[in-house]
């Protein structure tokens, strides 16, 4: 049902990501994760991720991570911040996706996890080439 949400909200991806993050949240959050981009022409990297929120989001949450990626022109152009809104009803576990954005790229994180965390929060999430404990 969430991945149909967003074939159609967006048509076929060109790329995605599949990887592992954990987050936690006490009004300030932060999420870290990694994992690998798969293009469609079957170029795969390594990549990174971590970024801050602020809002009324509270707990902890960890688990696998499925990213659609739209309109990425080419693999390094993932190397950004991408923006967005973002909530979650963690109890034991859950589903979630949202939507964020860089310009004309979207993507779409999709993520199966345990934890509690209850919540809703605006942030970004920064992709890098290499693992860092600075969610900035």
């Amino acid at each position: 049902v969430i991945v149909d949400k967003a074939f159609k909200d967006h048509g076929s991806p060109n790329a995605y990501i599949r990887g592992e993050e954990a987050g936690g949240a006490f009004a300030l959050g932060v999420r870290y994760g990694r994992g690998e981009l798969v293009t469609k022409s079957g170029e795969i990297r390594q990549v990174f991720w971590q970024g801050p929120s602020i809002g009324f989001d509270f707990g902890a949450d960890g688990g696998r991570v499925f990213i659609l990626v739209y309109n990425l022109p080419d693999s390094e152009a993932i190397y950004q911040r991408f923006a967005g809104v973002a909530g979650s009803a963690y109890f034991v576990g859950g589903v979630g996706m949202n939507y964020q954005r860089s310009e004309d790229i979207v993507i779409a994180p999709i993520r199966v996890g345990i934890g509690m965390r209850l919540g809703a929060a605006v942030g970004y999430t920064h992709f890098t080439r290499d693992a860092s404990v600075n969610p900035f």
